[in-house]
């Protein structure tokens, strides 16, 4: 451990946590848990991934996921602060990552509040989207585009000013791994444990994680933000996605496949302006040109998706369009 990372033990974030308290449970993944903490020493909320060294590869994933943060700085990336590796009171092994904290939580929790949150106070508006889009687009395009991420809603976490910061890499990497090593059904069954709806074709069939993973990942995420679907909804059978879903509407009937709430949050405004059927039209050419990324990021072959680099200027381009209409 270098000095410019914390020293905390597991003493610390045992007191941080409360005693990893289920009241401060604010998330479950494939190789352990996080929980909201405070340490008191050093003043700061953390988020603190504590790895369950039951669960197979789970130690593989926090070394994958170290090594990837832990010389990386991008303000769209999860901040990692510092890793503990200690023995806990019953004399076992602990291993945790302690991130910086996300006051907002993650996306998925805004595009599908619980049914004891009201959604009216957790929607995204058509201007938030796109910023997210936005920055997660930034965050894969960078220059460690060779770093897999694990794109899907529950790992794009946002901050105090809904700023989306992308997380855990120690599943798409340790997936990687995994596929040169294990065999086609393995490998198969080990990505659906990961992110089911989000892992690309390809990887099912034993491919090698690449870049062009990341893609199509996005592209369901993307898809999902404009549509409100998980790409793990039940319509979804038979052959058929949120791709072929998105695909057969685009682009005369994107406007019907449209998240409700979208359109909602811009009804007064429609009514209120003399221009509103410039609006209207404006809003519908955003939509459309957002379908238009998506269904393209998310092409079965990896051959017809975009470029990250690419998807980023588009994404640009669609919210200065949408800017222009002034409504939000």
């Amino acid at each position: 451990m270098e000095n410019q990372w914390l020293q905390v033990s597991y003493a610390d974030l045992l007191q941080a946590t409360d005693g990893f308290s289920s009241a401060n449970l604010i998330g479950v993944g494939s190789f352990g848990s996080v929980y909201k903490g405070i340490l008191e020493c050093f003043e700061t909320v953390v988020a603190v991934k504590v790895l369950n060294l039951l669960q197979q590869g789970a130690f593989k994933s926090l070394a994958a996921e170290w090594e990837a943060l832990r010389n990386i700085r991008h303000r769209n990336l999860v901040k990692i602060l510092t890793v503990c590796s200690s023995i806990n009171f019953n004399g076992n092994d602990f291993k945790a990552l302690v991130f910086e904290y996300m006051p907002n939580g993650s996306l998925e929790k805004w595009l599908h509040p619980n049914v004891d949150e009201q959604p009216q106070l957790r929607n995204l508006n058509l201007t938030q989207r796109l910023n997210i889009a936005i920055d997660v687009a930034s965050a894969s395009s960078s220059s460690f585009e060779n770093t897999n991420h694990d794109l899907k809603p529950g790992n794009v976490l946002l901050d105090d000013d809904m700023v989306a910061h992308v997380g855990d890499f120690g599943l798409a990497r340790f997936l990687s791994e995994a596929a040169e090593s294990c065999s086609q059904n393995q490998t198969s069954t080990f990505g659906i444990k990961g992110s089911i709806g989000y892992i690309p074709p390809e990887y099912g069939m034993g491919g090698k994680a690449s870049k062009y993973g990341d893609v199509y990942s996005y592209g369901i995420l993307l898809l999902k933000m404009i549509t409100g679907k998980r790409p793990t909804n039940d319509m979804f059978k038979d052959n058929q996605s949120l791709h072929h879903f998105a695909k057969s509407a685009f682009p005369e009937q994107v406007m019907e496949i449209i998240d409700p709430r979208l359109l909602q949050e811009n009804a007064e405004a429609f009514l209120d302006s003399e221009n509103h059927n410039n609006l209207k039209n404006k809003m519908r050419d955003c939509l459309v040109a957002l379908v238009r990324v998506g269904v393209s990021c998310s092409a079965e072959s990896p051959g017809e998706r975009m470029e990250m680099r690419e998807i980023a200027m588009e994404m640009h381009a669609v919210r200065d369009l949408y800017l222009e209409v002034g409504i939000q």
